[in-house]
C-alpha cells in the first residue's frame, strides 16, 4: 500500500486531490449548490461559505490525504479545469482487520443526469480497490428518498445491507439512511495476516 493518486483522469473529468489553489472554485461550488445539497448534507456550520473556511478545509483535507486517513477528490471538467462541479470522498478509513472506508459524493445541480458522477466514482473505486489504497470494502449511506443516488449505487455494483434509523441530522431532523456496500473481489490478504493465522493454529 502506497499513497493514493493525487489526480485521477476520466474521459470528461479531472479528479483533483486537495490543493491550496482550489479554494475559490470550491467556495463557488458550495454557494451555487446550497439549496440543491441541503436535503442530503448536514447543516453548514457558521462561516462555511467564506474563502478562509474553504482554504482551511482544503488544508485539513490535504493533511488527511497525505496521512491516508481520508481521501478526497474534487471534480473538474476537462474543458473547464478552473471550475469544481463535484466532490468524492473516502472517509473513516480503517485498516487492520477492517480495511474499509465510508464513501460520500455530491455533484453540481447543473451537471446531474449526464453520467458524470458514475464516471468519477468508477475511477475512485478503482483507486480504492487498487494496489495503492487496497481497501476490502467501501460503504455508502443514502437517504431512502434519494432515488438518483440509490440507482447510481446499484449500477456501480453496491448491495443494500440494511437501514440505519435516525442516522444523521439533515434538513432539520434525524433522517434514516440505507446502508450500501461494495466489496473488493480482488483483495489480497496481507502476508502478515496469513503468518499470524498460521502461528495461532
Amino acid at each position: 500500500m502506497t499513497a493514493a493518486a493525487e489526480r485521477l483522469d476520466t474521459p470528461r473529468l479531472r479528479l483533483q486531490a486537495p490543493s491550496a489553489g482550489l479554494a475559490p472554485a470550491l467556495l463557488s461550488f458550495h454557494r451555487r449548490n446550497v439549496a440543491h445539497l441541503a436535503p442530503w448534507d448536514p447543516p453548514m456550520p457558521t462561516g462555511f461559505l467564506t474563502l478562509e473556511t474553504q482554504a482551511l478545509r482544503i488544508e485539513q483535507a490535504k493533511g488527511a490525504f497525505e496521512r491516508g486517513e481520508a481521501l478526497r477528490w474534487w471534480l473538474q471538467p476537462v474543458d473547464d479545469p478552473l471550475t469544481i462541479i463535484g466532490v468524492i470522498g473516502l472517509s473513516q478509513i480503517a485498516r487492520g482487520a477492517f480495511h474499509s472506508a465510508a464513501l460520500g459524493y455530491a455533484i453540481d445541480a447543473a451537471h446531474q443526469g449526464q453520467g458524470l458522477m458514475s464516471e468519477a466514482l468508477q475511477a475512485v473505486l478503482a483507486e480504492a480497490f487498487g494496489e495503492r489504497v487496497a481497501l476490502h470494502r467501501v460503504q455508502a449511506a443514502v437517504r431512502p428518498d434519494n432515488q438518483r443516488s440509490l440507482a447510481l449505487l446499484a449500477r456501480l455494483g453496491f448491495e443494500s445491507i440494511g437501514l440505519a434509523r435516525d442516522y444523521l441530522f439533515i434538513d432539520g431532523a434525524w433522517r434514516d439512511h440505507g446502508l450500501w456496500q461494495r466489496l473488493n473481489p480482488d483483495f489480497r490478504v496481507p502476508m502478515d495476516w496469513r503468518q499470524a493465522s498460521d502461528s495461532a493454529r
